[in-house]
């Protein structure tokens, strides 16, 4: 497996991961359908850099997680691993190029506004649970917001 940019035109196959990785934990149709623009890849993102994918070893993309800076700090946007691919390390992979990118872009920390599913992984990936905050799709639902320390030399 291997991490690399997203290429233009790759945003709308990568949003359609995001949603199946999304829908994986069960979540219904209206829950879905209010989480829509905040799963859409944006090619945008991908024509500046900030979006990433992982790779497998056939070739296929089965990953994909977005960097946006904001001064000293940078938002992990997204973070989404194919279901077929969850468990693979894509997760892990996808998070250290992630930390790469956000230290290129010269943040000192990440933020992560993170689904209540993906909780357990960012804590192992070493993200400090910080409070929980309004969600950013579905009004009245609050998530974990994590933040991770971009100013240590080991990746996590």
């Amino acid at each position: 497996m291997k991490v690399r940019a997203a290429k233009p035109g790759e945003g709308q196959d990568l949003s359609a991961l995001c949603v199946r990785s999304k829908a994986h934990w069960g979540y219904d149709a209206t829950f879905m359908r209010l989480s829509a623009a905040s799963l859409a890849v944006n090619e945008d993102d991908i024509a500046v850099g900030r979006v990433l994918v992982a790779i497998d070893d056939a070739g296929r993309v089965i990953g994909v997680a977005c960097v946006v800076p904001d001064g000293d700090v940078a938002d992990l946007d997204s973070l989404f691993v194919d279901p077929p691919a969850i468990g693979s390390g894509a997760g892990r992979a996808l998070f250290d190029a992630a930390v790469a990118l956000a230290r290129k872009q010269g943040a000192r920390r990440m933020t992560i506004l993170a689904d209540p599913n993906g909780a357990a992984f960012y804590e192992r990936m070493g993200a400090r649970f910080l409070r929980n905050a309004p969600s950013d799709a579905i009004p009245g639902r609050t998530l974990p917001f994590y933040e991770y320390d971009l100013t240590s030399r080991t990746v996590a």
